[in-house]
């Protein structure tokens, strides 16, 4: 397609926006034009449409599509329609958005182009985004891997007898040789194949140009704003380059590469914004999905052109568009003054979130808003409009509603059975550890908390190295075989494994390292014996060692075999018992149920009912819960993990009230540190002491050894996820400070309030308001 124009005219997109509630583009304050859907897999369907059709119009065009977790729902979808086109239903389906279905996409005519990659790293690992390419997209959807431009640069420069690893050792790469003079030989080595892999960027530059540039560009967007890996304050100018990454980058790249260590030292490849929009005629789609990248989205959208926001390079380009689920797209102004306008009735959370918001933003109490000041904000005044209320009772009643949330925090219930569940082992301690610090203080309480799933993808090799090491050191020790031959470590052991918690925190109260570690390998050891059925010490001692060598010679982000999934797994539940030993409860309060849709593959299938809801519903069945605590992310905001376990506690939650008659169980959701709820949002404020907040940073520091160092963090803060949880409990109490006036606490006569610091958000819902919070659980992309 060099010396010819693309196809550039889509009957999807006309269809799409026909069922829509906005138009394409309003050019007052937007950029670029969108189109808004309802959920993650409608985005995916939508994309994977107009790829088809642009296919159709221009076969032989060039394309580069995304690596990673983002086009999940695209790949499924591009998949599903190339393998069933001649289906009756499907190809009707297709017809009624506009595609011609006598012409099948000529996917073999295409010339693909890889966006980006990371460096050094081989081609051949299962977590590069080479292997990502040729398994999901060259066999996935029938590509031609000789029409391919792949960045391969293992052996670029790397002379004959060396692997890379010898030139760049720990694969850091130091690219100031770039301009400086080499100290040593290694250097001269290193200064070589930097020079060899700048030109190989200018190469497949000049490749991409000779094909004509790209025809059809569709990439996600990252926390920070990058596509590619072009971060925030790249060049608008820029080619393919070898080039460092920032942290935010970085920390969303540590789940690929095996944490942020490992991610942290490594370059990357891409191709540059320039490269993009090298044709006039490109088609470049941004998708997004969820609340969290709502920020983003909207200053890439709404902003003039500003390197600090790499998508706004689209703007140049009239084909460009945004695809975007409903929450992605919360803070595209004049869609949220639309959406406000087009609804028929008002609902209280809309007030309360725009006259908190219109009270933070001009930083005044809410005692100090003003009619006159409200009106001069559109979605406030359409607000008063539509409601026909008075200015002083809507001000009120959203007063009095936070003053009636901060009651509710303090209230603690009696003759309660609380079911805490959790995805990971550290969610629900980030998300409302205060609150479970007083809970446990009413003795008319009954506790259990519940791990859903194992959490192995979270515990890196480096960690299981340090612990089988520790290991490999006290089992020699006289008072280890003593343990051994009273089978201490066998499973049945009376007690054994609360007095591996309860050595642990010894250990911890005394500060005693010895201890600790002591504790650390007991459990290790159980763990071995429970998972590889061997008790023998010479067995034992040769896993041990066999273990050592697997965790030094495997490369980090490589999907582990599943004995070796089970023990990280354990690891992590050991911490999780750890942290409720804190509180003096038991292993038999501590469960964990390892639901099998958690497999550790970049796309994780949808939960079965058989499989995994079943074991949630035995647990109801037998706790027999009045509160049942759930971690309430939205779809594409935060681990995908945490959207499924809700949908598989909901669908286990309807089958047991419906069973047993019980429907007066209350749900109480939370959030940590990948989203969090805006006051309007939230019904329920935890007021949070220092002394509450230190619990909570030691008990997390202390007993989640795997997570200490931070090594899969969030984009927000380069630190431990508790410092992060803390940050975001004192950012919501001086929200509320700010609402209702810093007196309002400095001067109450209620103690508690006087020592809050920190507010726990969290939103008490019935069982009918969760399950409307939820999707019923199917096969999201069982299409046919």
């Amino acid at each position: 397609m060099k010396n010819s124009n693309y196809n550039t005219e889509s009957n999807v997109e006309k269809i799409f926006l026909e069922k829509s509630a906005y138009s394409f583009f309003y050019p007052k304050v937007e950029k670029i034009k969108s189109i808004i859907v309802d959920n993650f897999p409608l985005l995916g369907k939508l994309t994977a449409l107009r790829f088809i059709e642009w296919v159709q119009r221009n076969p032989g065009g060039v394309i580069s599509l995304p690596t990673g977790k983002t086009p999940e729902h695209f790949i499924k979808w591009t998949q599903y329609y190339l393998h069933n086109w001649n289906k009756p239903l499907v190809k009707k389906e297709l017809e009624g958005y506009g595609i011609d279905t006598g012409i099948f996409p000529d996917m073999k005519s295409l010339h693909f182009v890889q966006i980006d990659e990371f460096y050094p790293i081989s081609p051949q690992q299962e977590n590069s985004f080479h292997f990502y390419i040729l398994k999901f997209y060259m066999k996935g959807f029938g590509l031609d891997k000789k029409k391919a431009l792949l960045i391969d640069t293992s052996d670029l420069g790397i002379p004959e007898g060396y692997r890379i690893e010898d030139i760049f050792q720990d694969y850091m790469v130091d690219i100031t040789l770039r301009v400086r003079q080499a100290k040593d030989h290694l250097e001269s080595l290193q200064k070589k194949t930097i020079h060899a892999v700048d030109q190989f960027c200018v190469d497949y530059e000049e490749k991409i140009r000779s094909l004509g540039g790209i025809g059809f560009f569709l990439g996600g967007i990252g926390p920070d704003g990058h596509i590619g890996f072009n971060v925030s304050g790249s060049d608008f100018f820029s080619t393919t380059r070898l080039t460092p990454i920032n942290y935010e980058t970085a920390a969303a790249a540590a789940s690929d590469l095996g944490g942020v260590e490992v991610s942290r030292k490594r370059l990357v490849i891409t191709i540059g914004l320039s490269t993009i929009i090298h044709r006039p005629d490109v088609v470049p789609i941004i998708i997004a999905a969820g609340e969290s990248k709502a920020g983003i989205v909207a200053d890439s959208i709404q902003s003039e052109k500003n390197i600090t926001y790499p998508a706004s390079i689209l703007q140049d380009r009239g084909s460009a568009r945004f695809y975007l689920t409903n929450g992605a797209a919360s803070r595209l102004n004049e869609r949220c003054f639309i959406r406000l306008k087009n609804k028929k009735e008002i609902e209280t959370e809309d007030i309360k979130r725009h006259l908190i918001d219109y009270a933070l933003n001009h930083k005044t109490i809410l005692d100090d808003v003003t009619e006159s000041g409200l009106k001069k904000d559109r979605l406030n005044k359409e607000i008063l409009k539509k409601t026909g209320k008075r200015f002083g009772s809507l001000k009120e009643m959203v007063k009095q509603e936070l003053i009636l949330n901060i009651q509710r925090g303090i209230h603690i219930p009696t003759n309660a059975v609380i079911l805490h569940t959790s995805p990971h082992h550290d969610d629900e301690m980030l998300g409302y550890l205060p609150q479970i610090i007083r809970l446990v203080r009413e003795k008319s309480i009954t506790h259990y908390f519940t791990y859903l799933t194992s959490g192995f993808t979270s515990v890196t090799n480096s960690y299981m190295l340090k612990l089988f090491q520790n290991l490999k050191y006290f089992i020699k020790l006289p008072h280890f075989k003593v343990l051994h031959k009273d089978n201490y470590f066998i499973s049945d052991y009376p007690n054994a494994r609360n007095d591996d918690v309860y050595y642990f925190l010894d250990g911890l109260a005394s500060r005693n390292e010895y201890v600790k570690n002591d504790a650390l390998a007991r459990r290790l050891l159980r763990i071995i014996v429970e998972v590889l059925k061997k008790y023998k010490i010479e067995e034992l001692s040769r896993i041990i060692d066999d273990m050592i060598h697997y965790f030094e010679s495997q490369y980090p982000g490589k999907k582990d075999p599943e004995p070796v999934q089970k023990i990280k797994g354990m690891i992590r539940e050991y911490e999780a018992e750890l942290v409720w030993g804190y509180f003096g409860f038991q292993t038999s309060s501590v469960i964990h149920l390892r639901l099998p849709f958690y497999t550790g593959d970049i796309f994780t299938p949808q939960p079965r009912k058989d499989k995994d809801v079943q074991p949630v519903l035995q647990l109801l069945k037998k706790t027999k819960p009045t509160i049942i605590t759930v971690a309430l992310d939205p779809e594409g905001s935060g681990p995908d993990t945490h959207y499924k376990v809700l949908q598989t506690i909901a669908e286990a939650l309807k089958q047991y009230t419906k069973e047993s008659k019980v429907n007066n169980i209350k749900i109480w959701g939370y959030r940590n540190v990948w989203f969090r709820f805006h006051p309007s949002e939230a019904n329920i404020y935890v007021p949070t002491t220092l002394n509450a907040l230190s619990i909570l940073n030691n008990s997390f520091l202390n007993c989640f050894g795997s997570q200490k160092d931070a090594s899969f963090p969030s984009f927000e803060y380069d630190g431990p996820f508790s410092e992060l949880a803390q940050s975001i409990y004192v950012k919501q109490y001086k929200m509320i400070k700010n609402l209702l006036g810093e007196d309002y606490f400095y001067k109450n006569p209620h103690p508690l309030l006087r020592a809050t610091r920190a507010f726990v958000f969290l939103k008490e819902l019935s069982l009918e308001e969760f399950y409307h919070h939820s999707m019923a659980l199917k096969t999201l992309t069982e299409l046919a």
